[in-house]
């Protein structure tokens, strides 16, 4: 029994043939004969060890040859959740800012959530040469310079203070409940306003700490403020009382924290202006509440 895989022109030739027998199987090539094939042939089988295709006349046809291939589908989910959110159009709201510079603060968003890094890493991370995922095509930017990175940064810092009292107000209501912590980072490097030392949650005391505020609602949307280093939890409290109150207009919240942060002495120093009560949960109630 023979078996041939090859054109019938090879075959007729009895080139390459295969014998099966007693379950064995067994390979004889002739060479001699394979010289019989004709130069089209030859060419054919060529291709096709090349991972080519052969047409029906048997002119051989260039495969798909796969130069490079990005990963996008994260940055087409984070894109399509702000697409939901609305976010591209309440970052330019009608500040008549190029487009251009959204789409780098778009940009800055979605790379900070797939690939948390520095700036000089994002930009990179849109070169045509060095990048990492899809980002640069999806949002529209191309032949991106650094400088463009760092001034669409000082445009988003003056709008700050409009971005945020718009996603306050879609997010947060009257009476709303906000839980707010403290953390703190080490920094290195001595160009940083903020940095200055104080305690290191990170077990670095040999280097200037940036301390910064976190606010959570109740639907997960967050909000957060750096200070110095040197700044103690308790004393961050009013100013985000100021800006629940007075920026966002809200004349209730209920702002749960650590004991320690929110005390009598503090609510009495530091917000009796704002009018505000303490009531301290009795110890193990938080976690209690937490596990319902």
């Amino acid at each position: 029994m023979f078996i041939d895989p090859f054109p019938p022109e090879v075959a007729a030739s009895g080139s390459l043939t295969r014998e099966l027998s007693r379950g064995r199987a067994r390979q004889e090539a002739h060479a001699g004969q394979f010289i019989k094939a004709t130069a089209g042939v030859i060419e054919g089988i060529v291709a096709l060890l090349d991972g080519g295709k052969v047409s029906g006349k048997r002119e051989a046809e260039p495969g798909l040859e796969i130069v490079r291939s990005l990963p996008h589908g994260h940055v087409a989910a984070v894109q399509a959740v702000i697409r939901k959110l609305g976010l591209e159009r309440m970052l330019q709201g009608r500040t008549g800012v190029d487009k251009r510079v959204c789409n780098l603060i778009e940009a800055m968003i979605i790379h900070r959530i797939i690939a948390p890094g520095s700036k000089l890493a994002f930009h990179r991370a849109l070169a045509a040469a060095t990048a990492t995922s899809s980002l640069a095509l999806s949002v529209g930017l191309i032949d991106i310079a650094e400088r463009e990175v760092y001034a669409a940064l000082d445009w988003l810092i003056e709008q700050q203070t409009r971005i945020e009292a718009s996603l306050a107000k879609r997010h947060l209501t009257d009476g709303t409940l906000v839980l707010y912590d403290v953390s703190s980072s080490y920094m290195e490097g001595r160009c940083c306003a903020l940095a200055k030392p104080g305690y290191s949650r990170d077990h670095r005391p040999d280097r200037p700490q940036i301390v910064y505020g976190l606010l959570c609602a109740s639907d997960g949307t967050r909000g957060h403020r750096g200070v110095r280093g040197n700044t103690s939890d308790p004393q961050t409290i009013r100013e985000q009382i100021d800006k629940l109150k007075r920026r966002f207009k809200l004349s209730h919240v209920a702002l749960v924290g650590d004991r320690g942060m929110i005390t009598s002495a503090r609510i009495t120093e530091e917000l009796g202006a704002c009018r505000a009560r303490l009531d301290q949960l009795p110890e193990g109630a938080a976690d209690r509440c937490a596990r319902r």
